[in-house]
């Protein structure tokens, strides 16, 4: 796995704010959000619980903010590696969830996985896959991968169409590829590179977003047609530098107590040794 420098694109803030209710932003995680973050872990247990990692050694959730200045620790220095860029979800300005682009591999491959997790509060309003857009425009036209994986369990179906609403795919079953509640689970691996997304990924799904509106038949896939033109969208903001200096882990998602990270479907803490894959359950 190469190493780089300092990253292209981050730190970065990037903000979409028209094309939901409120606007939706993804910025970098930082310390002050523990509280913030532990409150909603707790207050989501159940809601994540199905897709997180098995860690007998560290509880899921905790009382305590400690996971989440690990896991803050283990991202920033891989973000300073060029291995992570892990962000906030951010609804209206209010903490929402994450989504984090890890394992980032550069030379010849230039690929990365993606994990997310939302709060059950802010399901159902296109939060998670507009902030996936909004990601996956920066990974590929700010700095500069060519591929992007997630790998979800076949059971979980809202992550799934997260995925499919944007054109991924599905390129086959990881058979026992992660250890998930309790057993080694199978997952299947979807992907996008950035030949798929010419124009860009944003502009496509808000105009899939806008037919789904309208009532017809719900969004096609997004490789089906053309984009608007330009990466991203019209209305977009980024704010180099913005928040931390940057932080990430390695694995699909989620959050790292070590350098190894701990990872979970959902993106969840897992401890010291986790893994694991991408995506969380309920309308997203």
């Amino acid at each position: 796995m190469g190493l780089v420098g300092r990253m292209r694109g981050w730190p970065v803030t990037i903000t979409e704010p028209g094309l939901l209710d409120e606007p939706i932003g993804l910025r970098p995680v930082r310390a002050r959000d523990a509280g913030i973050w532990r409150d909603a872990r707790v207050r989501n247990a159940d809601w994540l619980r199905r897709w997180e990692p098995t860690n007998p050694e560290t509880p899921l959730y905790r009382s305590t903010i400690s996971p989440y200045l690990a896991m803050t620790r283990t991202m920033r220095r891989e973000a300073r590696q060029g291995l992570a860029l892990p962000w906030v979800i951010t609804y209206g300005g209010r903490f929402a969830g994450q989504l984090t682009v890890g394992s980032i591999t550069w030379g010849s491959a230039r690929s990365a996985q993606v994990g997310y997790w939302i709060d059950e509060a802010y399901a159902g309003r296109h939060v998670t896959p507009t902030a996936l857009a909004m990601a996956l425009d920066h990974c590929f036209f700010v700095v500069g991968l060519h591929r992007v994986e997630a790998s979800i369990r076949p059971e979980n179906h809202a992550s799934r169409r997260v995925v499919e609403k944007l054109g991924f795919r599905e390129e086959g079953l990881r058979r026992r590829y992660l250890h998930i509640d309790g057993s080694w689970r199978d997952h299947l691996c979807y992907a996008l590179t950035v030949e798929d997304v010419t124009g860009g990924l944003l502009p496509r799904w808000r105009n899939a977003l806008s037919a789904l509106r309208a009532g017809q038949s719900g969004p096609r896939p997004l490789g089906a047609g053309p984009g608007s033109a330009g990466a991203g969208s019209a209305g977009i903001r980024r704010s180099p530098g913005a928040g931390s200096p940057g932080v990430g882990w390695r694995g699909p998602g989620g959050f790292g107590g070590s350098g190894a990270g701990g990872y979970g479907e959902t993106g969840g803490y897992g401890g010291p040794g986790g893994h694991g894959g991408t995506g969380g359950p309920g309308p997203l």
